[in-house]
């Protein structure tokens, strides 16, 4: 069977503030993960940024001291520091100090076993050090990151791909992405063997630091996540499919590997959960739509959260897109219509039911 691709936007009332869209440009308070601490974790207790627009020193004071990894990225320009997973406990606020050549910064856990710091830059620098310091002197354990500016040109020679390190935990031992792939595909060929029943893949969108979009203090990432778990127990409960989650907890997951998990387990639907909101002033929003696949956005709105989603990746510090040569081209463009064939059946049959017990939007359907 097919693997049809429905997208459910979930919208939620927001009358009291402005709610904000963050993509990689846009500086997001991170409360880390929503998962009990683990007290074994490494702890990030406070945070300091002092200089001026030439030189600027990041420090993160931590319980112990830590390995770490940095790099930079353009386009936006972005200093990227992979960590071991640590537990942040900063001031909800700390990420949106601006000063000297940094603008904002966003950290979180973007996969088990490892965390990251993408700071977003005034201008291109480059790395004067990334050093993790032993406590001394009665001072605790530091990560010190010291950034020089310098013009683009230099900016761009610090960008060959062997300064661009993999998506992959700092902790040395640490199992990488890939080979967690490679074991839940094994796990689900194996129970294919055994069990017939369709698979439908639920992926709650954002997770980790990548909030999505947030108003009156609540994350879309953990509203969706909510969702996903109550819509995966009411289908296990009827019996008829085999219902597995892109995630389950509040992880960071590659929109590539979201799509790889689907294959490997020979999905016949994948549905991806998000929510949006409205900026205060713009009235009230409750309701629902489907989103499938398409050439072209439906309309302006259906073409915003596109670009939202498809820069969601880049919020963790690295594209992991590969572009694809021209003979994938072809066989891609193959396999979407028939995709989109299914998508489109699928998506008005559960707009046609949702309609019987919640508000749809004006336009209910996207592109059908």
């Amino acid at each position: 069977m097919a693997l049809a691709s429905a997208a459910l936007a979930v919208g939620w009332c927001s009358d009291t503030r402005a709610a904000s869209e963050p993509g990689p440009e846009v500086a997001t308070q991170q409360p880390g993960t929503d998962k009990p601490v683990d007290a074994s974790l490494p702890i990030a207790s406070d945070v300091r940024i002092a200089g001026d627009d030439k030189q600027t020193r990041f420090i993160l004071d931590l319980d112990r001291k830590v390995s770490l990894r940095a790099f930079t990225l353009a386009d936006p320009y972005r200093v990227v520091i992979d960590l071991p997973q640590v537990a942040f406990h900063l001031d909800p606020g700390a990420g949106t100090v601006t000063r000297g050549l940094i603008k904002a910064f966003r950290y979180g856990m973007v996969m088990p076993g490892g965390s990251r710091v993408v700071i977003d830059l005034a201008k291109p620098v480059k790395i004067r050090s990334a050093t993790a310091l032993d406590p001394a002197n009665g001072q605790p354990a530091r990560m010190v990151i010291e950034l020089e500016a310098v013009d683009r040109t230099t900016f761009v020679q610090g960008l060959a791909v062997e300064n661009r390190p993999e998506l992959r935990p700092a902790i040395a031992g640490s199992a990488s992405p890939s080979p967690v792939v490679a074991t839940v595909v094994s796990n689900a060929a194996a129970a294919v063997e055994t069990d017939n029943r369709p698979v439908v893949v639920l992926d709650p969108g954002h997770g980790g630091m990548d909030n999505g979009t947030q108003a009156d203090g609540e994350s879309e990432k953990s509203i969706v996540l909510a969702f996903g778990l109550a819509l995966r127990d009411r289908l296990e409960k009827l019996g008829k499919f085999r219902v597995v989650m892109t995630r389950s907890d509040d992880t960071f997951i590659a929109l590539d590997e979201r799509v790889k998990l689907a294959r490997g387990h020979s999905a016949a639907l994948f549905v991806s959960i998000h929510a949006d909101a409205l900026p205060r002033g713009e009235g009230d929003a409750q309701g629902a739509t489907v989103y499938t696949l398409s050439d072209k956005a439906s309309d302006a709105e259906a073409q915003r959260l596109a670009d939202l989603e498809n820069k969601a990746d880049a919020i963790a510090g690295v594209n992991l897109t590969e572009e694809p040569t021209e003979v994938a081209d072809i066989l891609i463009d193959l396999a979407q219509r028939e995709t989109r064939t299914f998508s489109g059946r699928f998506a008005r049959l559960v707009a046609k039911e949702m309609k019987v017990t919640t508000r749809m939007h004006k336009r209910t359907c996207h592109p059908c």
